[in-house]
């Protein structure tokens, strides 16, 4: 016998409101890929909380948001302390009583440390920054989603953790571990309403990586860098995220999505031998 249509999918209204009401959590978001998915989910009518441990950067976006007409809160914390996890989730829960949304952005490639100089303090860094606030903020409003049945995570991490990165083995193998923590934990909570999926971000201009300084009379090369043929931005990556925050991925879980203009089909990185170093442009070669 085949299984009925379900009569308890949400229909969508207003495809301009995608998270009217929705509660989304938003780590990192004081600038770069965060506070565009903030400004993108608060748009849509989310109730934003973000999570930001620079005062300066959680001011700012609060205030742009704020003055755009979207709701949001900012909470100035670093989410690799356990002890600020667990101020960020008794505030955003005593506030709300629950979250729909989590999006675990935070994560640096700095320091970089070639790993045949890296050491036990290095990797440990790389852990905190890149992993273990994944585990920590996720774990701390799972519940609420289990609880009311429904809800949307979205890790953000990298490119480098679905390629090899020669760069920092380190990094990369931190990445992937998010990846993987989506993938596995997406089979575990799926049968109580939780979706689980992430995003690889890849030559997208931020404050990390600045893909514009250096190279202002290059831009007739991006068609030979990424193939869509051009750079990457914030809002690039956001729109992703809302599509997997909303109703709209209601039958995807345990994805994870590059964006990176093609680059992860296409190759990535390459050997240069007069430079004697990986590239991933290859005009450089």
């Amino acid at each position: 016998m085949s299984p009925q249509r379900p009569t308890d999918v949400t229909p969508i209204d207003d495809w301009s409101r995608l998270l009217d009401g929705k509660v989304a959590v938003v780590t990192g978001a004081g600038t770069g890929i965060g506070a565009a998915i903030a400004t993108l989910f608060a748009q849509h009518g989310a109730n934003v909380e973000i999570a930001e441990v620079d005062p300066q950067r959680a001011e700012g976006i609060r205030a742009a948001i704020e003055t755009a007409g979207g709701s949001v809160r900012t909470h100035v914390v670093d989410v690799t302390r356990a002890v600020d996890v667990d101020r960020l989730a008794a505030s955003v829960l005593g506030e709300h009583g629950h979250v729909d949304v989590l999006v675990n952005n935070v994560g640096d490639y700095r320091p970089l440390v070639r790993f045949g100089s890296s050491t036990p303090e290095s990797w440990d860094a790389m852990y905190r920054i890149n992993l273990l606030h994944v585990f920590a903020v996720t774990r701390a409003f799972l519940g609420s989603m289990t609880e009311q049945g429904r809800g949307s995570i979205v890790n953000v991490h990298s490119v480098e953790g679905l390629r090899g990165y020669p760069g920092d083995p380190v990094y990369a193998a931190m990445k992937a571990a998010v990846a993987h923590f989506t993938t596995s934990l997406a089979v575990s909570v799926g049968r109580s309403g939780v979706r689980v999926n992430g995003i690889g971000p890849d030559l997208t201009q931020s404050p990390q990586v600045d893909y514009l300084s250096g190279y202002e009379d290059h831009d007739a090369l991006w068609e030979a860098w990424a193939p869509v043929g051009r750079l990457g931005w914030p809002e690039d990556q956001a729109r992703v995220a809302l599509f997997l925050a909303s109703e709209l991925s209601g039958y995807v879980t345990g994805h994870n999505v590059p964006v990176d203009g093609g680059t992860l089909a296409g190759g990535g990185w390459f050997f240069s031998p007069s430079a004697g170093r990986f590239v991933n442009r290859p005009t450089a070669l």
